[in-house]
């Protein structure tokens, strides 16, 4: 489908950004005040063509964020700008499937995200006579062939025929993705996407995932509790952490100049041998609040660099370098050389923090 007339673009060039995104869940009956922070004053940009990890432990957010972005569910404060547009404001079903065709979304459960009494066609066809009704019936077909064939799915070998019990974990969830593309999307909400599947068939979907925006020009918001994964594909990765964006940045200035102590933290899990290690053992305290959690870090429980100060104000995201912010309030800021690009790495809790 083509842009509606009354988009009005984006003056920064994003594909999609969202200003202070924010969801809380009430629990309780109706008379409770007692409120469930989700997601907390989120600002997300993702541009054309390119891959965004949003990367965190599980609880830390990034479905919820997802869903946002989904249309599932509407937030209670902030907003979301696609091509300039306010998704909150899409009313009319033409805007709603307009939207919803060029952001679709890859849920991470691949035994769930189909009908069993269906076969596996059944989901990209649906799509594609609901988003693209100037295909007839053989187009249509040809359509969904051209799609799994792009997936790695061999449509010849009767694999548009088959029911979701005759494929394998894998195989699932590149029906899946089959499902996305059969819109033409250009932004692809994917949840967790390998987290259910064998380690020995993770890498052929991260590998689709970069065909898929080398191929289609596709942007990826890919959603993993794996860093080690978010390294090998991403062009940019933001860190989550109970609800908060803790840091973000350039995927190799990230992870080879973690700042945050979160971030520190799961590279400390899977570190790579290529980068020198970053001591932090944070592994210990609390979980985070994230029911009315009120001022502060919520990582300062588990913090080896915590003061005062961070029980008392929430730190924001603050520049750590070019393109690169944290969330901390004792991070130290990288001096810059005399090239105008960052000096030795400072990190958290470094005699160079103020």
């Amino acid at each position: 489908m083509s842009l509606p007339a009354s988009a009005v673009p984006d003056g920064e060039g994003a594909l999609l950004h969202t200003a202070g995104l924010t969801r809380h869940f009430r629990l309780g009956g109706l008379l409770s005040r007692r409120m469930l922070h989700a997601v907390d004053d989120l600002d997300l940009t993702i541009h054309e063509r390119e891959i965004v990890a949003l990367v965190g432990e599980s609880g830390s957010g990034k479905t919820t964020v997802a869903r946002l972005l989904a249309m599932i569910y509407p937030p209670t404060r902030g907003a979301i700008f696609y091509r300039g547009r306010s998704v909150h404001k899409l009313r009319s079903r033409k805007d709603v499937l307009w939207y919803r065709g060029e952001v679709p979304m890859v849920f991470q459960d691949p035994y769930s995200a189909m009908n069993p009494v269906f076969r596996v066609s059944h989901g990209v066809m649906r799509n594609l006579k609901l988003h693209r009704p100037e295909l007839d019936r053989a187009q249509r077909r040809e359509e969904a062939e051209r799609v799994f064939d792009i997936v790695g799915l061999n449509p010849a070998g009767d694999m548009l025929r088959k029911f979701p019990y005759e494929m394998s974990g894998g195989q699932r969830q590149r029906v899946g993705f089959a499902q996305a593309l059969a819109v033409q999307p250009k932004l692809i909400l994917a949840d967790e996407p390998v987290s259910m599947l064998d380690v020995s068939i993770r890498a052929g979907i991260l590998n689709m995932m970069a065909s898929l925006r080398a191929e289609e020009g596709a942007s990826i918001l890919y959603i993993t509790h794996d860093i080690a994964s978010a390294r090998y594909v991403a062009d940019r990765i933001i860190v989550m952490y109970a609800g908060h964006a803790v840091e973000q940045g350039p995927t190799d200035v990230v992870l080879s100049r973690p700042k945050h102590p979160y971030t520190q933290l799961l590279l400390s899990a899977v570190p790579d041998p290529r980068e020198k290690a970053v001591p932090v053992s944070a592994d210990s305290g609390e979980p985070p609040r994230v029911i009315d959690p009120g001022e502060g870090c919520r990582f300062r429980q588990r913090c080896p660099y915590a003061i005062d100060k961070c029980a008392q104000m929430t730190p924001a995201l603050r520049p750590m370098g070019p393109a690169h912010d944290a969330a901390c309030h004792v991070a130290a800021v990288e001096p810059a050389g005399a090239d105008g690009k960052p000096a030795a790495t400072a990190v958290a809790g470094s005699p160079a923090a103020p």
